[in-house]
C-alpha cells in the first residue's frame, strides 16, 4: 500500500544494513577509505552559485521509483551522468536504495571515477559534486557512502528519529560531507533548524500517497527563511515555468529535478527548466 511505502523501505534497509556490517563491516571500512576519491563540497558548489544569483539544478539519477515503476529496462548510471554533466547539472543525485529504487553505492563509485582530480571541477571534466540519496538510518551508511565516493548525504526527518538524525549529521560533519536534511511537513520544517550547517530540502511529495504538490514549497519555505544554509525544492518540478516561479516567490535558488529531466534524456535539452 502506498501510504506504507516509506515503513516498507526502512523495514528493508535494516534489513540490507545488518546484511552489509556483516560483509564489510565499519573497521574495514575505515581501514580501506579511499584518500583518492576527489571529493568535493555538495554545500560550497551550491553556495556559490546563490552569490553569483544562478540556479543550481541537482540532477537525479535512477532506475525506477515506487511513484513511476521502471523508468530505464537499459539503466546505465555513468552514460545518464555524462549526459548530466555535458547539459551543465551543478551537482548530481544518485538513487542507491536497492529494492524500491533499483540502485547501488556502485553507481556513485563508478560515476565518481570519470572524476579528473587533476582538474578544477566544472562539466567539462566530469567533475561535480554527488549526493548519495538513499534513506540512512545508521551511522555506519554514512561511512558507507564516503568509502563509495559521495560528497553528500541525505537525512530523511520523517523516517528516523530525532537522536538518529542528530548521529547521522554529526557522522558526515565528522567526514566532512554536506548534508541535505528532508523536510515534508511544518513539523519537520521547525525540527530541521536545529541542523545550522546543512542543506533544507522541501520535498513535494508526499510520502504517504506519493502524490506530487509544489505548494508544499510555498507552504513550508517561509519558517525556514532564516536558515542560513540553502534550501531546495525537490520532486514534482515538470518545467522552467516551475523553477522561475518557485525562484521568484521564494528564496530557494536550488532545484532537485529526477523524472521531468530523466523522460527527456533524448531530447537535446534536457534541462530546459532553465
Amino acid at each position: 500500500m502506498a501510504e506504507n511505502i516509506l515503513q516498507n523501505i526502512i523495514k528493508k534497509k535494516e534489513i540490507r544494513v545488518a546484511e552489509l556490517k556483516k560483509k564489510k563491516p565499519l573497521e574495514s571500512i575505515k581501514q580501506h577509505m579511499p584518500d583518492s576519491m576527489n571529493y568535493l563540497d555538495f554545500k560550497e558548489t551550491i553556495e556559490e552559485n546563490i552569490k553569483n544569483n544562478n540556479l543550481s539544478i541537482i540532477a537525479e539519477i535512477k532506475k525506477a521509483s515506487p511513484s513511476a515503476g521502471i523508468l530505464f529496462e537499459n539503466y546505465n548510471p555513468v552514460d545518464i551522468a555524462k549526459i548530466y554533466f555535458k547539459n551543465g547539472a551543478t551537482c548530481l543525485s544518485v538513487l542507491t536504495e536497492e529494492d524500491f529504487f533499483l540502485g547501488n553505492l556502485s553507481h556513485i563509485y563508478k560515476i565518481k571515477s570519470l572524476n579528473n582530480p587533476m582538474e578544477p571541477p566544472g562539466p567539462e571534466n566530469h567533475c561535480i559534486p554527488i549526493l548519495c540519496k538513499d534513506f540512512f538510518i545508521d551511522v555506519y551508511q554514512v561511512q558507507l557512502a564516503k568509502y563509495y565516493g559521495a560528497d553528500a548525504i541525505l537525512i530523511i526527518l520523517a523516517g528516523v528519529d530525532e537522536k538518529t538524525a542528530d548521529e547521522l549529521y554529526e557522522e558526515a560533519k565528522k567526514l566532512k560531507m554536506s548534508v541535505i536534511v528532508e523536510v515534508h511537513t511544518v513539523e519537520e520544517a521547525k525540527k530541521s533548524l536545529k541542523y545550522k550547517d546543512a542543506l533544507i530540502g522541501i520535498n513535494n511529495r508526499n510520502l504517504k500517497t506519493l502524490k506530487t504538490n509544489l505548494n508544499t514549497t510555498y507552504d513550508i519555505h517561509n519558517i525556514l527563511i532564516n536558515h542560513r544554509g540553502p534550501l531546495i525544492s525537490e520532486s514534482g518540478i515538470k518545467n522552467k515555468e516551475d523553477v522561475l516561479k518557485i525562484a521568484s516567490e521564494t528564496k530557494i535558488k536550488t532545484f532537485l529535478i529526477g523524472e521531468s529531466i530523466l523522460k527527456n534524456l533524448e531530447n537535446n535539452n534536457i534541462f530546459s527548466v532553465l
